[in-house]
């Protein structure tokens, strides 16, 4: 009778402590899957941040470099109308000093020699603001 007792309580206590250890297992696997979805919603959020973070710098990269071209064109801009300007006014003093005769004709070529070097950079400055101006 005793080794039957025993026999009932050691069946009893092992299928007891099997259903305890499916349970904790099946709670561990709840809980697992449960912090896997949560560390997967975390991920999920962290990359929408972090996308919208790149696409926040990609726009203000864009709008610096659209700012950087528009301040470029400005100068070249001024800067062709200084040499303008600055040939104009050459070529006026030429001809002034020519009619009143107090210009050798080496000064002469001095002068021209300016104007020449002063339109090539006209061209070249020219050249570069359609450059600028394809960018935009």
């Amino acid at each position: 009778m005793k080794k039957v007792f025993l026999l009932v309580c050691f069946l009893f206590l092992y299928g007891f402590s099997l259903s305890a250890q499916e349970v904790t297992e099946n709670s561990q696997d709840t809980m697992g899957k449960e912090e896997r979805m949560e560390l997967r919603k975390v991920r999920r959020e962290v990359n929408k941040k972090q996308k919208k973070e790149k696409k926040q710098d990609r726009l203000e990269k864009e709008a610096k470099k659209a700012e950087k071209l528009e301040k470029d064109i400005s100068s070249t801009k001024k800067d062709i109308s200084k040499m303008e300007k600055q040939v104009s006014s050459l070529k006026d003093k030429m001809e002034r000093n020519i009619h009143k005769g107090k210009l050798s004709p080496k000064d002469i070529e001095k002068i021209k020699k300016k104007i020449d070097k002063l339109n090539d950079r006209l061209f070249k400055e020219s050249e570069k603001l359609k450059k600028l101006q394809k960018k935009v």
